[in-house]
């Protein structure tokens, strides 16, 4: 687990006068799932580019398996399996025809047998005669997962994976990920989902191009330095509003019927809502910090670059 898969120093990406990606250094070390968090246009994607040779980065070094992301981009591209963003396969064929396919594209050989066998360990193998066209959000991540895989990569690279994929498929994809990682593939996987977030070995948060954390989920919680507050009774809308702007009080998220108050001065925090709850008749607990909370809070300190 010590020696990196993907090691980058201050990688940047320009588009014109645009810096998308601002000096990002990063490891991920062989064998481990990271977790790659941030808001819609924060670079990710743009980075996962770069490290699977995809772009040529404009500033910066790094070497992924070993190899330079400057100079061994198609060497990188033949060792890296690649998910998109969104489903990239052809829906007037069959999964298997599929599967052909990309197989074909790799020079697989024998082709016949390594897509049967890819079909059997993916669990397709029933559906091996469906148009990929018709099949659901969860097939089509798992016929795209498949075709990352297939080529057998050392390393893994997901863009979104399971946007829009129900609760079940999700879970059942995040078991196949760690199967995979026990066999010693390494991954690297952005996700939006703060439970997909806590599967993972370690986390890196990027926004607006910024690489501003990253560590384990406890120590990312951690390292925010945050205090939370949760406030209950019959009248948490007037609490709410009360504590909107209050001392101490960066963040009121509603969560049922309850309300759960965020703040980096945790001091300021407890004072503002000991004094709404005593107004309103609620009542008020200590909580821990979540790592959505930790999310929105890193969101609303973040420079858009646009």
């Amino acid at each position: 687990m010590s020696e990196a898969a993907i090691s980058v120093t201050d990688l940047s990406k320009r588009f014109g006068d645009r810096t998308v990606v601002n000096g990002i250094s990063l490891s991920v070390r062989k064998g481990e799932i990271m977790g790659f968090l941030g808001p819609n246009g924060s670079g990710k994607t743009t980075t996962i580019r770069m490290m699977c040779g995809l772009l040529e980065p404009s500033g910066g070094e790094g070497q992924v398996l070993g190899l330079d992301i400057r100079k061994d981009r198609r060497a990188i591209k033949r060792r890296v399996g690649y998910m998109t963003q969104r489903f990239s396969f052809y829906e007037d064929l069959t999964i298997r025809e599929n599967l052909s396919f990309v197989a074909g594209l790799y020079g697989m050989r024998p082709a016949r047998r390594i897509v049967q066998d890819t079909l059997e360990d993916l669990g397709l193998g029933s559906r091996r005669n469906q148009l990929a066209g018709s099949l659901s959000g969860g097939w089509k991540q798992r016929l795209a997962l498949a075709a990352c895989i297939m080529h057998k990569p050392d390393l893994l690279m997901l863009d979104e994976p399971t946007a829009g994929v129900d609760p079940k498929a999700r879970r059942d994809f995040w078991d196949e990920i760690h199967r995979l990682a026990d066999g010693g593939l390494t991954v690297l996987v952005s996700t939006h989902y703060m439970d997909e977030a806590e599967r993972c070995h370690r986390i890196a948060y990027i926004s607006y191009g910024n690489l501003i954390a990253r560590g384990t989920v406890p120590e990312v919680v951690r390292d925010a330095g945050l205090s939370t507050m949760v406030v209950t009774g019959a009248d948490t809308a007037a609490a709410a509003r009360a504590l909107s702007g209050a001392p101490g009080v960066d963040q009121v998220a509603h969560f049922g019927a309850t309300l759960h108050v965020v703040g980096r001065d945790g001091a300021a925090l407890r004072t503002s809502v000991a004094r709404v709850a005593a107004q309103t008749g609620c009542k008020t607990v200590p909580s821990e910090t979540s790592l959505e909370d930790v999310f929105i809070q890193l969101m609303g300190n973040a420079e858009d670059n646009m």
